[in-house]
C-alpha cells in the first residue's frame, strides 16, 4: 500500500469525523433553540406562530391603512393599539425566523451525519482498497 492512498484514505475519514460530530453539534443545537423558542412564546405554541402571525398582521394593516396617512402628515401619532399590533407583529415575525432557522439547523444537522457517514464508510474503503492492492 502506497503511502500516498493510505494518507487520503485517513484525511477523508478524518473529514467524515469532523462532518459527523458537526451534524451532532447541530442537531443538539437545533433542539436547544426549539425549546427555549418555545418557552419564550407561550402561551403560543410553535405551530400556532404562523397563523397568529397572519391574523395580527391583517389586524396591524387594517389599522395602518386608516392611521398611516394621518400619520405621515404629521397630524395624527400613532395610535395606541397600532404601536402594540406593530410590536407583536414584529415578535412574531422574529419568532417566525428563530423557528425556520432552528428547522435549517436541524436540516443542516441531517446532511452533516449523511456525509459524514459517508466519508468515514469511503475512507474506510480507500484504506482497505489499498491494502489489496499492495
Amino acid at each position: 500500500m502506497n503511502t500516498w492512498t493510505r494518507v487520503s484514505a485517513m484525511v477523508v475519514a478524518v473529514l467524515g469525523v469532523a462532518c459527523l460530530v458537526f451534524g451532532i453539534v447541530f442537531m443538539t443545537q437545533a433542539s436547544s433553540a426549539e425549546r427555549q423558542i418555545a418557552d419564550d412564546i407561550q402561551p403560543l405554541t410553535i405551530a400556532q406562530v404562523d397563523a397568529q402571525y397572519e391574523a395580527v398582521k391583517t389586524q396591524q394593516m387594517a389599522l395602518m391603512m386608516i392611521e398611516e396617512p394621518k400619520i405621515q402628515a404629521r397630524t395624527a401619532e400613532p395610535s395606541a393599539m397600532y404601536n402594540y399590533l406593530t410590536i407583536q407583529r414584529t415578535g412574531l415575525g422574529l419568532a417566525r425566523a428563530n423557528i425556520g432557522f432552528a428547522a435549517f439547523l436541524r436540516t443542516n444537522g441531517i446532511i452533516d451525519i449523511i456525509v459524514g457517514v459517508g466519508l468515514i464508510l469511503t475512507g474506510l474503503g480507500l484504506f482497505k482498497k489499498g491494502q489489496s492492492v499492495a
